[in-house]
Protein backbone atom coordinates (compact mmCIF):
# COMPACT_ATOMS: atom_id res chain seq x y z
CA UNK A 1 0.00 0.00 0.00
CA UNK A 2 2.61 2.62 0.76
CA UNK A 3 4.39 1.61 -2.67
CA UNK A 4 1.08 2.61 -4.39
CA UNK A 5 0.63 5.68 -2.37
CA UNK A 6 4.80 6.73 -2.87
CA UNK A 7 4.08 6.20 -6.91
CA UNK A 8 0.54 8.49 -6.80
CA UNK A 9 2.69 11.00 -4.44
CA UNK A 10 5.15 10.92 -7.43
CA UNK A 11 2.71 11.11 -10.17
CA UNK A 12 1.57 14.16 -8.34
CA UNK A 13 4.76 15.78 -8.49
CA UNK A 14 5.47 15.19 -11.59
CA UNK A 15 2.07 17.08 -12.82
CA UNK A 16 3.05 19.44 -10.43
CA UNK A 17 6.25 20.34 -12.24
CA UNK A 18 3.72 20.06 -15.68
CA UNK A 19 1.39 22.66 -14.50
CA UNK A 20 4.75 25.18 -13.39
CA UNK A 21 5.61 24.04 -16.79
CA UNK A 22 2.90 24.88 -18.76
CA UNK A 23 2.18 28.12 -17.16
CA UNK A 24 5.66 29.58 -18.14
CA UNK A 25 5.27 28.35 -21.52
CA UNK A 26 1.87 29.87 -21.87
CA UNK A 27 2.55 33.35 -20.19
CA UNK A 28 5.56 33.98 -21.66
CA UNK A 29 4.60 32.75 -25.24
CA UNK A 30 1.66 35.08 -25.06
CA UNK A 31 4.02 37.59 -23.83
CA UNK A 32 6.57 37.42 -26.62
CA UNK A 33 3.29 36.89 -29.17
CA UNK A 34 1.89 40.51 -27.72
CA UNK A 35 5.40 42.71 -28.34
CA UNK A 36 7.04 40.76 -31.05
CA UNK A 37 3.88 39.98 -33.47
CA UNK A 38 0.96 42.33 -31.85
CA UNK A 39 -0.94 38.87 -31.63
CA UNK A 40 -1.79 36.20 -28.62
CA UNK A 41 -3.18 33.24 -27.44
CA UNK A 42 -6.81 33.92 -26.10
CA UNK A 43 -6.78 30.66 -23.86
CA UNK A 44 -3.63 31.53 -22.23
CA UNK A 45 -4.24 33.52 -19.43
CA UNK A 46 -7.50 31.04 -18.10
CA UNK A 47 -5.84 28.00 -19.19
CA UNK A 48 -2.53 29.59 -16.94
CA UNK A 49 -4.76 30.25 -14.37
CA UNK A 50 -6.77 26.50 -13.75
CA UNK A 51 -2.93 25.21 -13.74
CA UNK A 52 -2.13 27.26 -11.24
CA UNK A 53 -5.05 26.28 -9.13
CA UNK A 54 -4.31 22.64 -9.94
CA UNK A 55 -0.86 23.05 -9.39
CA UNK A 56 -1.63 25.19 -5.69
CA UNK A 57 -4.11 21.94 -4.03
CA UNK A 58 -2.01 19.36 -5.48
CA UNK A 59 1.02 21.20 -3.94
CA UNK A 60 -0.90 20.99 -0.72
CA UNK A 61 -1.41 17.16 -0.53
CA UNK A 62 1.98 16.50 -1.16
CA UNK A 63 3.48 19.01 1.04
CA UNK A 64 0.80 17.95 3.70
CA UNK A 65 2.51 14.20 3.71
CA UNK A 66 5.81 15.86 3.76
CA UNK A 67 4.60 17.62 7.00
CA UNK A 68 5.51 21.26 5.15
CA UNK A 69 3.07 23.58 6.38
CA UNK A 70 3.70 25.61 8.86
CA UNK A 71 3.19 24.57 12.25
CA UNK A 72 4.43 24.89 15.88
CA UNK A 73 5.48 21.11 16.45
CA UNK A 74 7.17 21.95 19.58
CA UNK A 75 4.38 23.38 21.69
CA UNK A 76 2.64 19.72 20.98
CA UNK A 77 5.64 17.88 21.27
CA UNK A 78 6.52 19.59 25.05
CA UNK A 79 3.60 17.60 26.63
CA UNK A 80 3.25 14.20 28.27
CA UNK A 81 2.70 11.80 26.06
CA UNK A 82 -1.10 11.20 26.65
CA UNK A 83 -2.14 14.67 26.16
CA UNK A 84 0.60 15.06 23.10
CA UNK A 85 -1.44 12.16 21.60
CA UNK A 86 -4.72 13.88 22.08
CA UNK A 87 -4.18 17.13 20.87
CA UNK A 88 -2.54 15.18 17.78
CA UNK A 89 -6.01 13.54 17.33
CA UNK A 90 -8.19 16.68 18.29
CA UNK A 91 -5.92 18.29 15.74
CA UNK A 92 -5.72 15.96 12.92
CA UNK A 93 -9.66 15.79 13.65
CA UNK A 94 -10.46 19.25 12.77
CA UNK A 95 -8.74 18.97 9.66
CA UNK A 96 -10.35 16.25 8.45
CA UNK A 97 -13.53 18.27 8.98
CA UNK A 98 -12.06 20.73 7.25
CA UNK A 99 -11.03 18.49 4.48
CA UNK A 100 -14.71 17.65 4.17
CA UNK A 101 -16.07 20.79 4.08
CA UNK A 102 -13.62 21.43 1.07
CA UNK A 103 -14.63 17.86 -0.23
CA UNK A 104 -18.54 18.73 0.22
CA UNK A 105 -18.08 22.48 -1.15
CA UNK A 106 -16.30 21.23 -4.30
CA UNK A 107 -18.98 18.29 -4.97
CA UNK A 108 -21.46 20.89 -4.93
CA UNK A 109 -19.62 22.93 -7.80
CA UNK A 110 -18.76 20.11 -9.69
CA UNK A 111 -22.83 19.18 -10.03
CA UNK A 112 -23.47 23.18 -10.34
CA UNK A 113 -21.43 23.52 -12.84
CA UNK A 114 -21.59 20.44 -15.16
CA UNK A 115 -23.20 22.19 -18.54
CA UNK A 116 -21.02 25.42 -18.22
CA UNK A 117 -18.04 25.85 -19.60
CA UNK A 118 -15.20 28.27 -19.58
CA UNK A 119 -15.18 30.92 -22.29
CA UNK A 120 -11.86 30.84 -23.95
CA UNK A 121 -10.94 27.30 -24.00
CA UNK A 122 -14.41 25.75 -23.71
CA UNK A 123 -13.57 23.06 -21.26
CA UNK A 124 -15.86 22.54 -18.61
CA UNK A 125 -15.91 23.96 -15.30
CA UNK A 126 -16.51 21.31 -13.77
CA UNK A 127 -13.04 20.48 -14.33
CA UNK A 128 -11.58 23.25 -12.12
CA UNK A 129 -13.27 22.49 -9.43
CA UNK A 130 -12.58 18.95 -9.44
CA UNK A 131 -9.39 19.53 -8.29
CA UNK A 132 -11.07 20.26 -4.49
CA UNK A 133 -12.51 16.42 -4.91
CA UNK A 134 -8.85 15.40 -5.78
CA UNK A 135 -7.41 17.20 -2.48
CA UNK A 136 -10.30 16.28 -0.12
CA UNK A 137 -10.21 12.54 -1.35
CA UNK A 138 -6.14 12.92 -0.67
CA UNK A 139 -5.93 14.61 2.22
CA UNK A 140 -8.62 12.94 3.98
CA UNK A 141 -6.50 9.50 3.24
CA UNK A 142 -3.41 11.02 4.29
CA UNK A 143 -5.11 12.28 7.52
CA UNK A 144 -7.57 9.50 8.37
CA UNK A 145 -3.83 7.51 8.56
CA UNK A 146 -2.28 9.74 10.75
CA UNK A 147 -5.34 9.47 12.94
CA UNK A 148 -4.96 5.98 12.62
CA UNK A 149 -1.51 5.77 13.43
CA UNK A 150 -1.48 8.05 16.48
CA UNK A 151 -4.30 5.77 17.82
CA UNK A 152 -2.47 2.70 17.33
CA UNK A 153 0.89 4.47 19.21
CA UNK A 154 2.75 4.43 16.07
CA UNK A 155 3.08 8.04 16.20
CA UNK A 156 2.96 10.17 18.88
CA UNK A 157 5.00 13.36 17.35
CA UNK A 158 4.69 15.13 14.15
CA UNK A 159 8.06 16.94 13.23
CA UNK A 160 8.34 19.51 10.81
CA UNK A 161 11.94 19.41 9.69
CA UNK A 162 13.89 21.11 7.05
CA UNK A 163 15.57 17.90 5.10
CA UNK A 164 19.01 19.82 4.61
CA UNK A 165 19.15 21.20 7.97
CA UNK A 166 18.34 17.77 9.26
CA UNK A 167 21.47 16.31 7.06
CA UNK A 168 23.51 18.84 8.21
CA UNK A 169 22.43 17.89 11.98
CA UNK A 170 23.16 14.64 11.68
CA UNK A 171 26.83 15.10 9.97
CA UNK A 172 27.89 17.46 12.89
CA UNK A 173 27.59 19.99 10.59
CA UNK A 174 26.79 23.19 12.81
Amino acid sequence: MTTLFQLYLRLLKGFIVFCLAGMVVLVFGNVVLRYAFNSGLTMSEEFSRWLFVWMTFVGAIVVLHENGHLGLDFIVNALPRPLRRLCLVLAHGLMVYATWLVLAGSWVLVSVNRNSYAPATGLPMSLLFGVGLVFGLSTAAILLWRIWLILTGRLDRITIVDEEAAALHQAGVK
